[in-house]
């Protein structure tokens, strides 16, 4: 599948990060956030006033992460329409 890519960014496992990726059409945004403690992908749409969460899906608890010393890249991207998007952590998709 093709992707439009959005968002690109290296970090740290482990280190407060967030990375917001919104679609390059319509209302959707995809978030990427690392608290510290675990990494979350946040599906959310614009047009919902108050609380525009939609999904949220479960990456990594940061300490049973491997190598969290070294940098990570992290790219957030849409397919063509729009309506799907994919996390890429060192090319591995989530």
């Amino acid at each position: 599948m093709a992707i439009q890519v959005v968002a690109e960014q290296e970090y740290l496992v482990g280190t407060p990060t967030m990375i917001e990726g919104p679609a390059p059409k319509g209302p959707f945004m995809a978030v990427f956030e690392d608290d510290g403690d675990t990494g979350f992908f946040y599906a959310l749409d614009t047009r919902v006033e108050g609380n525009p969460l939609q999904d949220a899906v479960h990456i990594y608890n940061s300490a049973n992460v491997t190598n969290r010393e070294k940098p990570v890249l992290a790219v957030i991207g849409w397919s063509i329409d729009n309506k799907k998007a994919v996390l890429l952590i060192n090319d591995y998709p989530h």
